[in-house]
């Protein structure tokens, strides 16, 4: 049975048993604590705890997930993946273990056909309620139950959230996948009884001191493994065997020359596996980065790409490894197909920049390996690790790996250290971006009263509405008295909640007895818009009939911008082309900002091209259109998405024209004439092939447009010329520059050739090698020193020379050699190195001329005779 139809089987199962199908969510959850979607049940996250009603009490699922947890054991055994598909089905607050346990048996055991003879079931030791149904309902004998302690059957998705005791359906693959130890019988760590179906019966919240909390309602999670479940309905010995991943392990094999069945098995199953994960992560919108999700897609990446060269691939390879991927699971996520260019693209940059890497990061271990032979230590520093890990993009698995090889330990230590302060600096960002804690207990409770808000601002700049609670302090307050800072929950609101990258609106709410500014407008919960408001004058009360009133001038100038970076989003694919998408906006009344992805620059004619395309469609003033449609109609007709964003079944599509579809909540123009003018005003990277773009629209645009045009009349009048001459005026200036700079280099260097000759200041040794000259001199430059040597060697036929000075308080010195002393063996960075340190610091360069030097200018005359010294012991004896 392939996994297609594994898959399609599930699914259909339990939607006869009135679970909603829901589709796979993204990989980059909607939750701040996650990094990346490791479970079927992080979408329902916010139903099992309560924070949000789900429109459906049943739900089932094929969820793309990745854990790298256990990254270092994938290739080393037969079930660990870092990229899986999970099966599930989801209750919430609906049936529990009296349904869940039954129908996992009938599935596996009637809809697959396994052999129940070959099935085990593990409960968590204290829970008799899941132990009695297996036994009594399911039938199964008591032999075949094992109760296990808390770290095999009590399921958590991290240090804090939703938990609960589970049960696990165990495969008996047979004695020849065991380990062969007395002891192996279920939950031995082996592959002999391989772990199905996960069925966590959720019921706790732990908190971040580890207590737990029951939840409002008990739940069922259930996680079943496609890949492992194919695995046994194919009679495969591993993951890697399995129909899914079988054809990408070939591909690696093809690829390397290397067949599968030896040696190599270990990388080529890492390589197979983590190309899988890549290609969906970055199919998601993930881009590989030095923080966070964009580490973790790094990290694999480069691993894959590690482990291609052990198996003797040269060449950029990871390309070819992700069409392969796209090939046999872009069926069942058409999301890769639509994105294949840009996935492969991403990939390739990143493995041609970890190739450059590799060899770099080898040569400063290799450097810092002798060091501490040198040293005669065998540990190698946090600092030196955390660069290669930060800097380097060396995961540490791979540092450690090497320097086992060489017989050497890390300072983890000192590495976790570090990381911890990075992680520090990443958190605090994190908070400065948004991600401030809030209370939902508050807005749940809103919610539960109260419903939803009915937004009416795409058509209204004002709405009779009614107050359906007030907020303060994190709870509910009954009213509010001028000069309080508070929350206001209206029943309807034309205010557009900040959402989407588009800024609140701000405004006036009036009652008959007071009225309150509106500062802000957000969406603390799903469905609620909140005002955030201080009152101007007397009094509001919850219930209070009142007008809400939005600023409709800054309303309008939102209008025209969040239009605009639709229209800059087409100019830029009709430039650079499909693989220029949104990655991240913000529009306000007085700019926007569009982030979008892109591997380098753009230059000055594709800047000038794509803000020439957004104004002749302003100017065409075409007609912007928003509707409201089914989120597979808007698919099928090709509106963009935004990367890892999550649409409800019914979703809103803004069109301008012809020429642009996307799915978007926000409030727009009703023609693109009303944008007036779009200047971009800049452009520059944010990250790995990241981009960002902020222009100015509407009156912004001519507010800037005018004080350019004043600067240039300005300039041109300091210049003594009018605008249209600017260009040439400064070309004539800058020759001229140029003409004089010459002329002083001239001077300079006549200077430089006299002070070469004259032999006052020169100290002068005749060895049998040849005449050596050192001299310090005050007031020259590192280049006016190395100028002065090479006339000096060329003027007076000097062998070898050494010239210092002070400039500036800091010391400098240039060492420069002969072709004499060269082939006597002496080197010319050897010598300004020592002689450097004598200066306070060091020196580097070419073997017949170095420069040195640091910060104690009183070792110059020591370091003078040092030099001379050097010469006399390296030519002493030798033949001219």
């Amino acid at each position: 049975m392939r996994s297609e139809e594994i898959r399609r089987r599930f699914l259909e199962f339990f939607q006869a048993r009135e679970h909603r199908v829901v589709k796979s969510s993204s990989l980059v959850p909607d939750d701040p604590t996650l990094l990346l979607t490791n479970a079927g049940m992080v979408q329902f996250k916010p139903y099992f705890l309560g924070s949000a009603r789900p429109e459906f009490t049943r739900a089932t699922t094929c969820q793309k997930c990745v854990r790298t947890t256990d990254i270092e054991k994938v290739g080393h055994t037969a079930r660990h993946l870092t990229f899986f598909e999970m099966l599930g089905n989801f209750s919430f607050g609906d049936y529990y273990k009296e349904k869940a346990i039954p129908w996992a048996w009938e599935f596996l055991t009637v809809e697959m056909g396994l052999d129940p003879g070959r099935m085990y079931c593990s409960v968590f030791e204290e829970d008799d309620e899941a132990y009695d149904i297996w036994r009594d309902v399911v039938g199964v004998p008591p032999e075949r139950l094992v109760r296990l302690g808390e770290k095999d059957n009590f399921w958590d998705m991290g240090t804090t959230g939703p938990c609960g005791p589970c049960s696990e359906v165990l495969y008996d693959q047979g004695e020849e996948f065991g380990c062969g130890g007395a002891d192996c019988r279920p939950g031995c760590d082996c592959d002999r009884y391989l772990e199905l179906w996960n069925l966590v019966f959720m019921q706790f919240d732990r908190d971040q001191d580890g207590n737990l909390h029951p939840l409002p309602a008990k739940n069922i999670d259930t996680g079943l493994g496609l890949e492992r479940l194919a695995s046994v309905l194919q009679g495969a010995a591993n993951n890697f065997e399995t129909d899914t991943l079988a054809a990408v392990v070939e591909a690696a094999s093809d690829l390397s020359g290397v067949a599968y069945g030896g040696e190599g098995d270990i990388s080529l199953k890492i390589v197979a596996d983590h190309s899988r994960a890549m290609t969906f992560l970055v199919g998601d919108g993930v881009l590989p980065s030095n923080e966070d999700r964009g580490y973790v897609l790094r990290r694999i990446v480069r691993r894959a790409v590690r482990h291609g060269r052990l198996l003797g691939i040269g060449e950029i390879f990871l390309p070819r490894m992700v069409e392969v991927v796209i090939e046999t699971m872009g069926g069942a996520y058409p999301e890769l197909k639509q994105n294949a260019a840009f996935i492969t693209a991403i990939v390739r940059s990143e493995e041609e920049r970890f190739s450059h890497t590799l060899r770099g990061g080898l040569a400063y271990l290799e450097e810092a390996v002798a060091d501490l032979a040198q040293k005669g230590k065998t540990e190698i520093p946090g600092e030196v690790v955390f660069h290669l890990h930060d800097t380097l993009g060396f995961p540490l698995e791979l540092t450690r790996e090497l320097a086992r090889e060489k017989g050497l330990s890390l300072d983890e230590g000192g590495f976790e250290e570090l990381m911890e302060e990075q992680r520090r600096r990443a958190r605090a960002a994190r908070v400065e971006e948004g991600y401030s804690a809030s209370v939902p207990e508050v807005y749940s409770e809103v919610l539960d009263n109260y419903g939803e808000s009915l937004f009416t601002g795409y058509e209204k700049v004002e709405e009779e509405a009614r107050v359906v609670a007030l907020v303060s302090g994190g709870r509910v307050v009954p009213e509010a008295f001028e000069g309080d800072e508070v929350e206001v929950i209206l029943d309807r609101t034309p205010f557009y909640g900040e959402m989407g990258g588009q800024v609140g609106d701000t405004g006036a709410i009036v009652a008959a007895e007071g009225e309150v500014e509106v500062t802000d407008a957000v969406r603390p919960a799903p469905g609620l818009i909140s005002h955030r408001c201080r009152v101007k004058r007397g009094k509001l009360r919850a219930g209070d009939e009142v007008t809400a009133r939005i600023d409709a001038e800054r309303r309008d100038a939102i209008r025209r911008n969040h239009t605009a970076t639709h229209l800059l989003h087409w100019s830029l694919r009709q430039v650079l082309g499909e693989h220029a998408k949104q990655a991240g906006s913000l529009v306000d009344p007085k700019r926007l900002r569009f982030d979008f992805t892109h591997f380098g620059p753009l230059s000055r004619e594709e800047l000038a091209r794509v803000e020439e395309l957004a104004n002749r469609r302003i100017l065409e003033d075409l007609p912007v259109r928003a509707y409201v449609t089914t989120y597979e109609y808007a698919t099928s007709i090709n509106a963009i998405a935004l990367f890892g964003e999550k649409y409800q079944d019914h979703v809103r599509v803004v069109e301008v024209d012809e020429i642009s579809r996307e799915l978007c909540g926000g409030t727009h123009v009703g023609r693109t004439g009303e944008i007036g003018l779009l200047i971009i005003t800049s452009e520059g990277g944010i990250g790995a092939n990241m981009r960002r773009i902020e222009a100015v629209t509407g009156m912004e645009a001519y507010r800037l447009f005018r004080e350019r045009r004043e600067l240039l009349e300005e300039t041109a009048s300091a210049l003594k010329t009018d605008t249209a001459r600017i260009p040439e005026r400064v070309a004539r200036l800058q020759q001229r520059i140029k003409e004089l700079e010459g002329e002083l280099r001239k001077r300079e260097r006549g200077e430089l050739s006299a002070l070469a000759g004259t032999e006052t200041a020169w100290r002068e040794e005749e060895l049998p090698q040849g005449l050596v000259m050192a001299a310090a001199i005050p007031d020259l430059s590192p280049r006016e020193l190395r100028e002065l040597a090479e006339h000096t060697l060329s003027a007076r036929g000097a062998k070898a020379v050494g010239i210092a000075s002070v400039q500036g308080g800091k010391a400098n010195m240039v060492i420069a050699l002969g072709k004499d002393a060269l082939e006597a063996g002496l080197d010319a960075v050897e010598l300004v190195r020592k002689c450097g340190r004598l200066l306070g610091g060091g020196g580097g360069g070419r073997s017949d001329m170095a420069v040195g030097g640091g910060g104690r200018p009183e070792g110059v005359e020591e370091a003078l005779e040092l030099f001379l010294e050097e010469m006399r012991s390296a030519l002493k004896g030798r033949d001219a």
